[in-house]
């Protein structure tokens, strides 16, 4: 072998102290998902949420199925880019598209996804610097209001589990009179 043959290694990128408080409270989140809704019966699974009428198992899925798309979001703000046109009413939209599309989604079907996607999005975070999780973008979900990607991540792919979890706990619990 020449000299001219041997390639440096790139040194390993060193990993963000914060990036990965952040991927682990995703996971701890998505796994305290999968345990409440690995507990669920049938019954429970099936049962239509207060407010917006959702099943348990649709909510479920929904939160597994909308990590890349939270991931792409805060990705978007860390390199910079402004969010457009993007409004409560169309996440609404989606919301209900899924719903009716996933009505009859397994438990186990929703649970993989949870896991795989909950990991991927983790990855992702990890894989954040700390300046791109400082960037700030105007984020049109916020009436334009420039956002860092921590934000993003934070209001959306971290907390999209405990803020559904608290709600399903409160669906399946049984009603006091």
């Amino acid at each position: 072998m020449t000299p001219d043959t041997i390639s440096t290694p790139t040194p390993p990128r060193t990993s963000s102290a914060r990036a990965n408080a952040l991927a682990d409270r995703l996971e701890q989140g998505a796994r305290a998902l999968i345990a409440f809704a690995s507990g669920l019966t049938e019954a429970e699974w099936r049962m239509r949420t207060p407010k917006d009428g959702r099943t348990v198992g649709v909510i479920v899925h929904h939160v597994a199925s909308v990590y890349p798309l939270e991931i792409q979001l805060a990705q978007t703000v860390a390199a910079g880019k402004a969010i457009t046109g993007v409004t409560m009413a169309d996440v609404d939209e989606m919301n209900a598209r899924h719903s009716t599309a996933h009505g009859d989604i397994t438990k186990e079907t929703a649970i993989a996804a949870l896991e795989t996607n909950s990991a991927a999005a983790a990855a992702a975070i990890r894989e954040l610097t700390d300046e791109q999780l400082a960037q700030a973008a105007p984020v049109s979900l916020y009436a334009d209001a420039p956002v860092t990607c921590q934000f993003v991540l934070e209001d959306h792919a971290v907390r999209h589990s405990y803020h559904h979890i608290a709600r399903l706990r409160r669906a399946v619990a049984p009603q006091s009179i």
